[in-house]
């Protein structure tokens, strides 16, 4: 597995290594070993979701505060998305940074987001399926969001040539300086 930083030293992109011939290809997705040996601490999920959207659908910004904050280890398996971080953790140097990188299920590439970070994603292509693995069960009472385009965030969202198709909730999550947040 290819571990490559992001701008947020506690975010990375997982690279697995893809053995594919004429059949197909065959990957390893999850093992626990290298996976924790890659964030430098130990990880325990609980529970896997599967989503499919269609070209335009922004799901987010989404986390849950403790104690049931989660990290997730997110992959796009059919088509592409651009998928964002944005650190919630009002005691860190970089509280309201973000960075973004494209999953698609052809790069296979996957993204660690570890608790104390906002998660979102936003579909390029005419439907994805995204799937994700946390480390906490949703719990509705410790949810969180933060508005998608905040400008004090100020996420470089790409175009899909469609206006952004959201859920009642993330349209009205608030701005940053209103959101909950982690201390």
């Amino acid at each position: 597995m290819n571990v490559i930083p992001t701008a947020l030293p506690e975010v990375v992109i997982l690279e697995p290594k893809v053995f594919g011939d004429a059949r197909g290809f065959f990957l390893e997705s999850w093992a626990e070993p290298k996976f924790n040996a890659a964030v430098g601490y130990d990880v325990r999920f609980v529970q896997d979701n599967h989503s499919r959207s269609s070209r335009g659908v922004l799901r987010g910004l989404h986390f849950q505060l403790p104690p049931h904050a989660q990290g997730k280890l997110v992959r796009c398996t059919a088509g592409a998305v651009f998928d964002v971080a944005v650190d919630m953790r009002r005691s860190s140097p970089r509280f309201g940074q973000w960075v973004g990188v494209e999953l698609t299920g052809d790069n296979h590439r996957q993204l660690w987001i570890p608790p104390g970070f906002a998660h979102g994603f936003l579909v390029l292509s005419e439907t994805a399926d995204f799937l994700y693995k946390t480390t906490d069960l949703y719990a509705p009472h410790a949810e969180g969001s933060v508005r998608w385009d905040d400008p004090t965030i100020g996420i470089q969202w790409p175009e899909t040539g469609v206006a952004p198709k959201l859920a009642d909730k993330d349209a009205q999550a608030p701005l940053l300086a209103d959101a909950k947040a982690f201390d």
